[in-house]
């Protein structure tokens, strides 16, 4: 099994992912302010304590009441400041960072959309489902906790060393000097984690896909009683998790013990050292007190961004896994001037086309010149993997042509736009995909925006809508995940339905009467022969009974169009057709 491993600097992603701010500058600004705002607690007490140690020692008479509770009044103040500031960054700063992963989620699904057939033949989706769910989700607690956690060290980091530098200058820069030592350290583990967490997220994209494609197969999976087997492949995918998981627990062990080591360090140079030089009378007892409550404000400091860098790095794979899918560019796209095609006759041309799969350098088409009038008929029929339907994909540009061209009244496809191209063809395909919804949505998804009346049409015209009536709730009934609640044959009804109501000038019909029983077939037939007049009309058939009257037949092997007539001419040559017939015909007995 691949194991990803990040390829993207830090500062590479921080650059791709700060543009999201762009629209959130204000609540980030103020958010930040209130970050800075939380630091005056921490900075001003070591020095409220200092001043009455001070007093306390060298000038008791001045230790009064007045100044005690003078004192304790603005550390107060600065409590309240505090708790309000956290109350805006916990809050607000919270919906800023849904609304962040709202736009990242927005423009994944948006980018995911204009991916081609090519991209959807190599991806899962149940990785694609971790990417655009609980990836982001990382990228949400990351958005807002980074820009505060790191300001608010720099600001009491900065600080500590300003006030301590200002007391002894010698103690303060041997604490500060194993700072160096400690980032050193943490480099070391945080790489290791970074790469672990990669796996970790590719690991649970897995799971989901493994999940996904056994519970959509349930079906299949209880009709072989391989529930076992299911069950070992999920268990041997889960341990495999347990096992990536444990890893990075032991880097993050690793990570943390580091830190401790350098902090008790930092503790011990500061006792000794700062021992040896009040001694010495280098710093005074409030010095000393102060210096030891800033150190530990410091490594409070340092404990949060180290508790911090497991939430940075799972924030920065999130970002990168994002990245990962923003950067796969689509094979088709729109030419810089693409027209919009309308008026359509609908005659087509294919001049000098080849195709082979990207993936496969094995030719599909090679040379095909073939042209079809304005509501012309065609139907193509031939051995499987002889390129029927690929033929046909390359009319909508699914897939674009190795060579050559294709022709829609006299333009380029290439040169169309795809949803002024889409919108003009319709298609029933052999796999029938039905969406999570009611009957009504999935024959409505044809044209959004049809009404009751148009959408009940189309149903009749496909001969749906007496079987749908009797349906329990009608149009209403929800047809469950992929259609799960309806026979291959209604699914194959609604599909067609579909079509009906988009109307469009040019029909591609892919084996669509395929999942029909005889009387369904012979409804339907008569209905898609009423469609298809004065439509351009493209026909993959399995059942060659179904295609004697189309105004052309094609034959498609291996070599290319080996024959093409009417049903008579093709008969009458007794060539591939007449022997393809013949078969199907006899066997259909």
């Amino acid at each position: 099994m691949r194991q990803p491993r990040h390829s993207m600097k830090t500062s590479v992603l921080i650059k791709r992912f700060l543009p999201y701010y762009r629209k959130y500058w204000g609540i980030l600004i103020l958010d930040l302010l209130c970050a800075s705002l939380t630091t005056l607690c921490d900075l001003a007490l070591p020095l409220i304590v200092r001043n009455i140690t001070d007093l306390a020692t060298n000038h008791i008479a001045l230790l009064t009441l007045q100044y005690v509770l003078r004192v304790g009044g603005v550390y107060f103040l600065l409590r309240v400041i505090d708790a309000a500031a956290n109350y805006y960054m916990n809050a607000t700063g919270h919906i800023m960072g849904t609304k962040l992963e709202s736009d990242m989620r927005y423009d994944l699904f948006t980018h995911l959309q204009r991916l081609d057939f090519s991209y959807y033949s190599n991806a899962k989706v149940g990785q694609i489902m971790a990417r655009i769910t609980s990836d982001l989700f990382e990228v949400t607690e990351f958005s807002h906790h980074c820009p505060e956690e790191f300001l608010i060290a720099l600001i009491k980091i900065t600080a500590s060393f300003v006030i301590l530098f200002g007391v002894n200058p010698v103690l303060t820069l041997i604490i500060f000097a194993i700072l160096p030592l400690m980032l050193i350290s943490t480099r070391f583990f945080n790489r290791r984690m970074r790469d672990v967490f990669q796996e970790r997220r590719h690991q649970v994209g897995e799971i989901n896909a493994q999940v996904e494609d056994s519970l959509l197969g349930i079906r299949v999976v209880k009709s072989f009683a391989n529930e076992p087997m299911e069950v070992d492949k999920f268990q041997e995918s889960n341990q495999l998790f347990v096992r990536i998981k444990s890893r990075s627990y032991h880097y993050m062990a690793g990570f943390f013990t580091s830190v401790r080591i350098f902090d008790g360090l930092m503790y011990i140079v500061v006792v000794v050292t700062g021992a040896l030089f009040l001694m010495r009378g280098s710093i005074t007892a409030p010095d000393y007190i102060a210096f030891l409550l800033y150190v530990n404000m410091l490594l409070t400091s340092i404990r949060r961004i180290v508790e911090f860098t497991e939430q940075f790095q799972q924030g920065m794979t999130g970002i990168e896994r994002f990245c990962e899918i923003m950067d796969v560019k689509p094979e088709i796209e729109d030419a810089p001037h693409a027209r919009e095609l309308t008026d359509v006759r609908g005659e087509i041309t294919f001049e000098n086309v080849s195709f082979h799969y990207n993936d496969d350098n094995k030719i599909v088409l090679a040379g095909l010149n073939l042209h079809v009038r304005k509501g012309e008929r065609v139907a193509l029929v031939g051995p499987s993997g002889g390129g029927k339907t690929t033929l046909c994909n390359l009319i909508p540009r699914f897939y674009n042509v190795t060579s050559g061209r294709i022709l829609i009244d006299g333009q380029d496809v290439a040169h169309l736009t795809q949803r002024s191209l889409r919108e003009n063809i319709g298609m029933v395909q052999q796999d029938v995909y039905m969406f999570s919804g009611t009957v009504y949505d999935n024959i409505a998804y044809g044209r959004p925006g049809a009404s009751e009346a148009e959408v009940m049409l189309a149903a009749k015209r496909a001969g749906a809508h007496e079987f749908i009536l009797q349906l329990p709730e009608g149009y209403n009934t929800f047809v469950g995940e992929r259609g799960v609640k309806l026979s291959g044959g209604q699914k194959q009804r609604i599909s067609i339905a579909r079509v009906f109501l988009k109307n469009p000038p040019i029909l591609i019909l892919d084996e669509a009467t395929s999942a029909l029983d005889n009387e369904s077939e012979r409804l339907v037939q008569k209905s898609l022969e009423e469609l298809s007049v004065g439509r351009t009309t493209f026909t993959i058939a399995h059942r060659l009974t179904t295609i004697r009257n189309a105004d052309t037949i094609w034959v498609l092997t291996e070599k290319g169009v080996e024959e093409q007539g009417t049903h008579a001419e093709l008969m009458a040559r007794k060539g591939k057709y007449y022997h393809l017939y013949r078969m199907y015909t006899e066997d259909d007995r």
